[in-house]
This record gives structure tokens, C-alpha cells and sequence, in this order.
């Protein structure tokens, strides 16, 4: 594919360049758009939506052309047709025609690699059999009970602040908890791992040694549940009739940990930011017109963990979304624009409560096989924070929030805010913020009984220095003081059963 085939349907004539010095800028060759040299992807995807419909020609790095799916029914459609588009980059022209360098920039994400999501086919079968086998023996339940304890755990290093960084302290620490427990690496998680994660997503200058890091902690899990094989999903991979390789496994390990660490990140930052900014949106949550998992699913549709997918190829030629696609055309699966596409989404306001059309965790074959692990992270994490710390706000101005974007993604640098200081909680109980009262020495159930009378006088023993024939004036009576009684507590109710939705959402938050 060359820039001359993303030419603009009935033009009548090339375009031209803009000249130097002009304010156009992020344009290429015949006048398209570079997409890594876009401040504001989601206003420029609008724009190219209105030049040229649900499928427009863009750039990327070194000026490859490649085609931006903006339509949620065009996007389906593409990754529902494993006829006509794969995940199977060998077959991209600008890639055999050399225009793609070795070192370009986005290289890791589109090389061919013998995994689930770029194999087709048997192989395909094979390999994603594997995967979806070893997450169908996750316990959720179990999940979402260690998610909940992680959530303490992780919420106890700083509740006595008063104030914290929900991104670099939470929301980029619970997944990789949760995600090393389920690989079968439980003792690996710290913060050194959660930064070369970090570091490696980002594609910094120490990526590489970061990516290296990450990868020995998966070969050394590898080379042990091989040897001795337990309940994770590592060993369920080595086990499976698949056969996999060791290379075969460490790789959809790293897959696993990576995507789902980087989108479940995402996600929470996203859904925690939109609990703290948008009034009604935490009014429906406080007033139970709205749960923390169908706040999720708002968050996936608004703000989807990834903004584009790399990438789909054209295994023929055909027609998608008006454009004239070539055989070995490639196409960006674009989530962010397919989610606010304006004939799913006419308003943008309206609320997309029980619907999960969206395209979040993609579709069709390569569709997301960790989802529901997304989901539980989510829905549990956001859950637990809040029951700990129900006055969370904002500690700063919402436009000083800054990003990190790509076309990939958009991540959330920091999200500062300040709580109530709270002491820390077993983190074996349900998570809550109320002060457990100390015990009354003095406390009484039954009614206090007053103290003993005096004696009269008449019985009183009298002192031993005095005669007993000199008769001694008695004293006058003393008329005895009434002895307040201090006000009864109530009778403790009995103890009733919890109701059956009551025991629902205390199983289904993992308590």
C-alpha cells in the first residue's frame, strides 16, 4: 500500500503540501494526517471521521501509511471477518516493501510473533485453547476475595496520610498484585516489579533492561511449575494437551501480564477519576441508583483502556466504510472513536447503563480473553477504596491533571487526592471506615442493682472504749439518699439473617 492508494475519493486533483512555515502541521505525504504527531487524537479522529466517513488514511512513524477504523460497525465487522482480515503482520505490503525499519518505533507492538492474538487458523486454535482452558479454571469467587485483600492491603500503606496519589499508589499496584497471584508468582509482586512494568510500556531508554526483568521473573516461573506444576495459570498452560512449549508459555505469560496490567491500569485510574470529578456520577453510586461494575462499563465505553489496537491486515481486496481496501492493506481496530461513533452514540451525555456493546476488549476471535479478570479488579478495587475512604476528593484543579498518550493509550500520570485520615484494617474484614468503639469496662446488660443500705442505728456495734451503763444520745436518723440509676441501654435486637440480595453483593465483592 502507498500513500497515493489513502487518496481521497473524488478529488479532483493532488494535494498539496502545506508550504513552509505554515500552521498546518501533523501532515504527511498527500496531505495526511500523523497520528504520533497529534496533540489531541480525539478531536483529530472526529475530524478525519468528517473527511472522509468511518474508515480514513493516516500516518505513522517514518510516513507508513495504514487505514484508522473510526466506526463501531466497520470496527466489528473487521475483526469478525477472519476471511478477510488477520492479525498476521508478514503480510503487510509497506512491511515486505521494506518502508517499515527494524527499529521502527512501533515494531514490538506489529511484529509477527507465535502467539494467540497474531496466529490464524489451527495455530490459532491451538494456542488461544490453551489460554482460554487455563483462565477457565480461575475460582472467581477465590479472585475476588484475594482482589478485596490486596485492595487493604495496598489502601493500609497510606490511609494514615490523609492524602495520596491514587495512580502511583493504587491503581498501578492492584493489578500487578492481582495479576502475579494469578500466574503463580505471588512472591514476585513489589514495586520493582510494577516500575520495569511500567518502564516497559512506556518504551523509556531503560525499556529494554526494564522488558528483560520482567521476562526472567516469567522464565523462572516457567522453569519451575514445570518441574512441579500447582493450581495457577502457569501451570495450566505447561499441563494442557496443547503442549506448549516452554518459549510458547513464558510468551503468553508476558502477553497476559502485560495487556492486562496496562488496560485493568487504565481502567481504574479512569474510573476513579470520573467517581472524583462528575458530581452525578458519584451521586448514582452513593444512592444506589447506579453499582460500581455498571460504573465500569460507563468508564469503557467514555474512556476505553486502549485506543487503538495493532493491527489488522487485509488477507484480500475488498470495501470497508466506502474505502477501497487493498490486499495487504493494514488497519487500526480504534476502540476510542468506535465508542463515541455518532450512529451508536448520539449523545454522548446519555447513560450506557446494562450495555456492553462497546468495543473495549475488541472482538471476534482475537477478542480480550482476560476481560473478565479486568472486570473483577475493577469492580472490586473501586468498591473496596471507596468503602475505606468514602470523602476521597480531588486535591488539585481537574486541568492539572496530566496525561501520557499514545495512539495506543492514554495514561494518567497522577491523581492526587486527599481523605479523612483513617487508621488500617485487618485485611481480612469487609472493608469500612467506621471507628470500632472501645469496650466499657463498666458495661451492663441487666438493670444496676443500688448499693446496700446503711444499717439502722439500733443495730449499730458500738465502740468498745465506751460503758456500757452511760447511755449515749442517739443520733438522729438519717433519712437515706435515692441512688440514681444510670439510664439502661436499649435491649440489644436479635440478630437477623441478612436478606438474599444483601448476601448477593457480599459474595459478589469477594467479603
Amino acid at each position: 500500500m502507498t500513500p497515493e492508494s489513502h487518496a481521497r475519493t473524488g478529488t479532483d486533483g493532488p494535494r498539496l503540501d502545506p508550504p513552509p512555515g505554515c500552521p498546518a502541521h501533523g501532515l504527511g505525504p498527500g496531505g495526511l494526517h500523523r497520528l504520533h504527531e497529534s496533540e489531541d487524537l480525539g478531536a483529530l479522529y472526529e475530524k478525519l471521521r468528517e473527511e472522509h466517513g468511518p474508515v480514513a488514511p493516516v500516518l505513522l512513524h517514518d510516513d507508513v501509511p495504514i487505514w484508522i477504523v473510526l466506526g463501531h460497525t466497520e470496527n466489528l465487522h473487521m475483526v469478525r471477518s477472519p476471511s478477510q482480515f488477520c492479525r498476521d503482520s508478514r503480510i503487510w505490503t509497506p512491511l515486505r516493501e521494506g518502508l517499515v525499519k527494524p527499529d521502527h518505533p512501533l515494531m514490538p507492538h506489529i511484529a509477527w510473533q507465535p502467539i494467540a492474538s497474531h496466529a490464524e487458523g489451527d495455530e490459532h486454535k491451538r494456542l488461544r485453547g490453551a489460554v482460554m482452558g487455563a483462565i477457565s479454571t480461575i475460582d472467581f469467587r477465590s479472585l475476588r476475595r484475594y482482589i478485596n485483600r490486596s485492595t487493604q492491603a495496598i489502601v493500609n500503606r497510606f490511609c494514615e496520610q490523609g492524602e495520596a496519589d491514587l495512580v502511583g499508589q493504587f491503581t498501578e499496584h492492584l493489578p500487578m498484585a492481582v495479576m502475579c497471584e494469578i500466574l503463580g508468582m505471588p512472591d514476585e509482586y513489589d514495586d520493582r516489579l510494577v516500575e520495569a512494568a511500567r518502564d516497559a510500556l512506556k518504551g523509556t531508554e531503560t525499556a529494554i533492561a526494564s522488558h528483560t526483568y520482567v521476562m526472567e521473573a516469567l522464565s523462572r516461573l516457567t522453569a519451575r511449575r514445570r518441574a512441579q506444576p500447582e493450581e495457577d495459570l502457569a501451570s495450566y498452560l505447561i499441563t494442557h494437551p496443547a503442549r506448549l512449549t516452554d518459549d510458547e508459555v513464558r510468551e503468553h505469560l508476558r502477553l497476559v501480564l502485560f495487556a492486562a496490567y496496562e488496560a485493568t491500569t487504565n481502567l481504574l485510574s479512569n474510573v476513579l477519576l470520573t467517581v472524583l470529578i462528575d458530581p452525578r456520577f458519584r451521586a448514582q453510586l452513593n444512592g444506589g441508583q447506579m453499582t460500581v461494575p455498571e460504573a465500569v462499563e460507563q468508564s469503557l465505553w467514555n474512556e476505553p483502556p486502549f485506543s487503538t489496537v495493532f493491527a489488522y491486515f487485509a488477507k484480500q481486496e475488498t470495501e470497508l466504510g466506502g474505502q477501497r481496501i487493498r490486499r495487504g492493506d493494514g488497519l487500526l481496530f480504534a476502540p476510542l472513536p468506535a465508542n463515541v461513533d455518532p450512529r451508536v452514540r448520539p449523545d454522548l451525555k446519555a447513560s450506557m447503563q446494562g450495555n456492553r456493546s462497546h468495543l473495549a476488549f475488541g472482538g471476534g476471535p482475537h477478542e480480550c480473553p482476560g476481560q473478565d479478570i479486568g472486570r473483577s479488579i475493577a469492580d472490586v478495587g473501586v468498591d473496596a477504596l471507596l468503602l475505606r475512604l468514602p470523602d476521597v476528593e480531588l486535591d488539585c484543579d481537574q486541568d492539572e491533571l496530566r496525561w501520557t498518550a499514545s495512539i495506543a493509550s492514554r495514561h494518567l500520570v497522577e491523581l492526587p487526592v486527599q481523605f479523612s485520615p483513617k487508621p488500617p484494617q485487618d485485611v481480612s474484614e469487609t472493608p469500612h471506615h467506621k471507628v470500632v468503639p472501645t469496650q466499657r469496662a463498666d458495661w451492663q446488660i441487666s438493670i444496676s442493682q443500688p448499693d446496700p443500705q446503711p444499717a439502722p442505728a439500733a443495730a449499730r456495734p458500738r465502740p468498745h472504749s465506751q460503758s456500757q451503763s452511760q447511755p449515749q444520745p442517739e443520733p438522729a436518723p438519717v433519712q437515706p439518699q435515692p441512688v440514681p440509676v444510670p439510664p439502661q441501654p436499649p435491649a440489644a435486637e436479635p440478630v437477623r439473617r441478612k436478606g438474599v440480595w444483601q448476601r448477593f453483593l457480599l459474595w459478589w465483592r469477594g467479603y
